[in-house]
């Protein structure tokens, strides 16, 4: 599935829809970022096109008049490639690549598209190889229909059918081998992690949307030289490092891929045994390019893909990055203000990252006090919950009850409480 060619220049036109109340984000701002995926994929945008309907069409998604008149752009500026900002169905992708004579794509598989040129590991492609299937295997009904019968029952039964079901056949066992082969890759990284875990190291991981600025923090702490490029997904396969305070606090610092907007739910799920990384971790470093535009909304966008993670309540500390970008300096200390705890710096300048490890030293405090608790094991969602906040070092069972030692931040130790077991001297 995975091209590793050069890519040849393509000549596309982007097409957005505005419907009344479908998103909070701006459309101009969303197809903004569409431009940018393509240009990152490796498309010339030759024009964009914006339609304001109440809702798509089930035959084109948009509507027929706007969808011709789209077929005379693509002749007229010489486009190969047609490229909307929402997921299409099977069917409106057939009906319109029919009309435009033009291959006709959506964001989601530009991004897998982005993703497979970025692959560099042999997890990564396993991964994105999985999404790419998993994207396919609904679509493959349409693209046997120029063998079949328009009309049902004798004479229907030809080749484009059982064609359809030996191709549908090898992509379902090409998706149990792949899915085979990335939980081998997990027992991996499991192992790998309980190495680590045994030095009881408290282990972050570095979160933000794409672009933010992750791995350049990373490099700028560690003095590593993980890529760091001024793309769209440069980072797609995790990197941890380890990483010593000026306390002697050792702590471990996990660079994760990036998140976007609309992050297709195919790629969430193939890329488990990488972003499981962001929920096994003790604490989240959530990195923010506050020189963006509309950095409020790529934080949200984040948040909401951290609670599909199941990674929602731990500790984290967050940072704006790229101040040396912002203009005016009162942008930075009103963001301050509104978000306490949170650290302003420029990873590429290196200012503010003293403050950061500050930050760093005051969170971690915690980490160097054990605490005991005793938790009834019928408390199942306690104990799970103690697991995704806390930094547990050990769990033993005694009778009907788990004995949990951990480090529990202080912000979060009151959740549990009543489950502390209290020294007698």
């Amino acid at each position: 599935m995975i091209d590793s060619k050069p890519r040849v220049t393509e000549k596309a036109i982007l097409v957005g829809l505005e419907q009344h109340g479908t998103s909070h984000w701006d459309l101009q701002d969303s197809l903004d970022e569409l431009k940018l995926l393509a240009t990152t994929a490796g498309a010339e945008v030759a024009d964009i096109v914006v339609q304001k309907l109440e809702k798509p069409t089930a035959p084109y998604y948009i509507g027929k008049g706007k969808a011709e008149e789209i077929a005379r752009q693509c002749r007229a500026a010489k486009a190969t490639s047609v490229i909307f900002d929402d997921e299409l169905s099977p069917a409106q992708g057939r009906n319109l690549e029919e009309l435009t004579s033009c291959k006709v794509l959506d964001r989601t598989q530009l991004i897998l598209d982005i993703f497979a040129q970025r692959a560099q590991t042999r997890e990564g492609r396993l991964q994105i190889e999985l999404a790419q299937l998993q994207y396919l295997l609904p679509r493959l009904t349409g693209m046997w229909t120029h063998l079949s019968r328009q009309s049902g029952g004798i004479g229907t039964r030809g080749p484009g059918e059982t064609q359809l079901e030996v191709d549908r056949r090898r992509v379902q066992e090409r998706i149990s081998r792949l899915e085979r082969d990335l939980r081998d890759v997990r027992k991996n990284r499991t192992v790998q992690r309980e190495g680590r875990l045994r030095h009881h190291w408290p282990v972050t991981a570095l979160v933000g949307y794409t672009n933010a600025g992750k791995s350049s923090l990373l490099n700028r702490l560690t003095g590593s030289h993980v890529l760091a490029e001024d793309k769209l997904f440069a980072t797609l396969d995790p990197t941890t490092r380890q990483f010593v305070l000026p306390n002697r606090q050792k702590m471990l610092l996990t660079d994760t891929v990036g998140f976007i907007r609309k992050l297709p739910h195919t790629v969430i799920e193939s890329f488990k045994a990488t972003l499981e990384e962001v929920a096994l971790a003790d604490i989240l470093i959530h990195v923010v390019d506050l020189s963006h535009p509309h950095f409020r909304e790529q934080m949200a966008a984040v948040d909401a893909t951290i609670r599909e993670l199941d990674a929602a309540g731990k500790q984290t500390v967050l940072i704006f990055n790229k101040i040396d970008a912002v203009a005016d300096p009162a942008i930075v200390r009103s963001t301050l203000d509104h978000h306490p705890g949170s650290v302003a710096i420029s990873a590429r300048t290196g200012e503010g990252i003293d403050s950061l490890i500050e930050e760093f030293e005051l969170r971690l405090a915690a980490w160097r006090m054990r605490v005991e608790f005793c938790i009834p094991t019928s408390e199942s969602a306690t104990l799970a919950e103690l697991h995704r906040v806390g930094h547990v070092l050990e769990t033993r069972y005694e009778d009907d009850f788990a004995v949990v030692i951990a480090h529990v931040p202080p912000e979060l130790k009151g959740r549990f409480a009543a489950y502390e077991v209290v020294a007698t001297h």
